[in-house]
């Protein structure tokens, strides 16, 4: 425990694999583009040093899709470049989890890298399960601790109506659909409908809606709650929240979505198997997919 920069990568102990992400905000649109100029972007460095030293036969790592055309594609290839150094194989892959049966909008990079010694060739990223799903779907009923908007510069100016299939099926488009706006309808003041997806968390951001967005719903308008929150990263509802609202959105704005995490990770474990490696047992993976 503690602050991973300060501990010796001797004081880690041995693991199979090694999953990790730099803060996103030294990538991410939202924040100053900074990159490894940042303090924050070091911290990739301390992984690099934990993985030199310790050699896992996999490497999980993730960040913001904005990584892919950072200080144009410099900041991918001193990733891509320092691991292949450390003599790992390299793949990595945008997905979005709006594709995984998630009604988020959050399209992220995820690397994973194995080890030269271990047959990799045959690794591919899952292909999205594209199932319809909307926001309507995980929402709690009047949530106390959802922030609701009243302000004089509410402009609600499209009437969503779905469409139907021929056998009377709504359509459910799954993606972010926009409605209305506060303000200027800047970042945070954009206003959305619950039967599309809502739009990428974020631990930070800025505008009333900051860290959720902003949704139109039985009438009203307000953010998301922590719960709420936690069902569009793919947590169960059996996960214990932050006792203070502010942690709970900082921790689900900083999180990988579970469902595209277990899927990435049943693909690594198909090389695993064709390596004869030691997979994990049942229980550390349902443990793993409730992370």
């Amino acid at each position: 425990n503690g602050d991973i920069t300060k501990i010796s990568e001797e004081d880690v102990p041995m693991h199979d694999i090694l999953c990790g992400g730099f803060p996103c905000q030294a990538f991410s649109v939202s924040g100053k583009q900074k990159g490894f100029e940042d303090i924050r972007g070091t911290l990739f460095f301390d992984i690099i040093r934990i993985v030199n030293y310790r050699k896992p036969k996999v490497v999980f790592l993730e960040n913001v899709k904005n990584l892919v055309t950072h200080d144009n594609g410099n900041t991918l290839k001193i990733i891509v470049n320092t691991l292949e150094k450390l003599e790992y194989k390299v793949f990595f892959k945008v997905l979005n989890s709006s594709n995984f049966g998630l009604a988020q909008n959050r399209e992220r990079i995820y690397f994973v890298a194995f080890r030269n010694d271990i047959k990799s060739d045959t690794f591919k990223f899952p292909t999205p399960t594209s199932k319809p799903v909307c926001l309507l779907e995980i929402l709690e009923n009047n949530p106390k601790n959802a922030k609701v908007i009243k302000r004089n510069d509410i402009e609600i100016y499209k009437d969503y109506i779905p469409q139907t299939s021929l056998f009377a099926e709504m359509t459910l488009l799954n993606k972010p659909i926009q409605v209305g706006k506060v303000n200027k309808g800047g970042q945070g003041e954009r206003i959305y409908h619950p039967l599309g997806h809502a739009i990428t968390l974020s631990a930070y951001g800025g505008g009333v809606g900051a860290k959720t967005g902003l949704y139109l719903i039985d009438g009203v308008i307000r953010k998301l709650s922590p719960r709420e929150c936690a069902r569009v990263q793919g947590f169960p509802d059996s996960f214990i929240l932050n006792q203070t609202d502010s942690q709970s959105y900082k921790q689900f704005g900083n999180s990988v979505s579970i469902d595209v995490l277990q899927n990435i990770l049943f693909e690594i474990e198909k090389i695993l198997k064709i390596n004869n490696l030691k997979i994990p047992n049942k229980k550390c993976t349902q443990q793993f997919q409730t992370f």
